[in-house]
């Protein structure tokens, strides 16, 4: 009976890591990561840093983007099964790989925490103000636990339908403000010089383009025979990203002026000012939700990697029941870590970008050019997914 027991599980592991998804899943997860909340967030902080000169950093910071994914996808060839633990282990070692991803493991927890605090303060201070905050938090990290427990299969599918929902939903509301908008607003282009462009260029490159690093993890699971398409797809998706965010920046700096780089959840404001003659009027409610779930699909999909990314660094067996203690983890980060929003302003726009850089970017970076060194067919072990 115990040896029937045995073969049954061994049976259920080796189903679950023959679980796989096309390339275009793979996109669809990769636009839903990268997009998320960042079309709702990003607008205000940056045209903050960069005035009207924001659409330009978005255009840098989109270019570097796609050197680092050429990056990940040069590994990606060097070796089919590619793994980026795997591929820093045989080139730099196991301890050395073990201080590498320690720092990361650190950062995948703070970023977790980061999403679920942004998602819980905006339903604090825009639509239910009378609520604990701690009561959203658990909500949408029991949700995302939830998802992520199900499978990147069930990830993959269910995110077709809400990153259209939050597409869509976004797209409409740049459409209806069409009468609010003064061209006017969009210059002078260099008000300040080039100097806030560049910082622009390095928030937004920390949020989300660099991220992307990240989510290079879950490379793997596409399915072999359909991932020749993927690079292509991978690329198109950080073009349609670039131009929906660009056309965010640009609305929301002519319909508010000034006022863009003070009003947080510029998006979410500017669709208050709809009021088509008493007809469309009050469609801030949809783009509430479109916030929430694009930092649902985000904070799902950043669950899945920090899952993942422990199973590798510490050789568990199973994966599946570490999702909820990690969960539970990032729950009570979100909850001990800042008491105001000026803190949280501060660990997002000031410490990130600089942490992020430094444990991600850098050593991701210094692995590549090793390989490009080499010049060699990176052989990775077999078992990591």
């Amino acid at each position: 009976m115990w040896k029937l027991w045995f073969l049954i599980q061994k049976e259920r592991l080796k189903m679950k890591k023959e679980k796989t998804i096309s390339s275009g899943q793979m996109a669809c997860l990769f636009l839903s990561f990268i997009l998320g909340s960042a079309i709702i967030n990003i607008p205000q902080p940056l045209v903050q840093a960069a005035n009207n000169g924001a659409w330009l950093s978005v255009i840098i910071a989109n270019g570097l983007a796609m050197f680092l994914l050429a990056c990940v996808f040069y590994l990606y060839h060097k070796n089919p099964n590619f793994n980026l633990i795997d591929c820093s282990q045989k080139m730099l070692g196991k301890w050395i790989t073990l201080g590498i991803f320690i720092p990361i493991l650190f950062l995948l927890f703070l970023n977790l925490s980061y999403i679920v605090i942004d998602i819980g303060g905006f339903f604090a201070n825009a639509m239910m103000r009378e609520t604990p905050v701690y009561v959203f938090h658990v909500l949408i990290l029991f949700v995302a636990a939830l998802t992520a427990k199900a499978g990147i299969e069930v990830m993959a599918r269910m995110f077709v339908v809400l990153l259209s929902y939050v597409i869509l939903f976004s797209v409409i509301v740049l459409v209806l403000a069409l009468p609010y908008y003064h061209v006017e607003n969009l210059l002078p282009v260099f008000p300040e010089g080039v100097k806030p462009v560049v910082h622009g260029t390095y928030i937004t490159f920390s949020f989300p383009y660099s991220e992307l690093v990240l989510f290079s993890l879950l490379l793997p699971f596409v399915h072999k025979e359909k991932e020749k398409s993927l690079k292509k797809k991978m690329f198109l998706v950080l073009v349609i990203h670039e131009f929906l965010l660009i056309s965010a920046i640009l609305c929301t700096i002519m319909a508010l002026g000034s006022l863009a780089g003070t009003l947080k959840f510029s998006l979410f404001q500017l669709a208050r000012l709809i009021n088509i003659r008493e007809i469309i009027t009050r469609i801030e409610s949809f783009i509430g939700i479109a916030l929430i779930v694009g930092s649902y699909m985000k904070t799902t999909i950043m669950l899945f990697i920090l899952k993942e990314t422990l199973v590798k660094v510490f050789k568990l067996k199973d994966d599946r029941i570490i999702i909820f203690p990690v969960a539970f983890t990032s729950l009570l980060l979100t909850l001990t870590m800042y008491e105001t929003d000026i803190e949280f302003g501060e660990a997002v726009f000031i410490v990130w970008p600089l942490f992020i850089m430094t444990v991600v970017v850098l050593p991701f970076l210094i692995i590549t050019a090793i390989a490009l060194f080499r010049g060699k067919k990176i052989e990775t072990n077999h078992d990591s997914y």
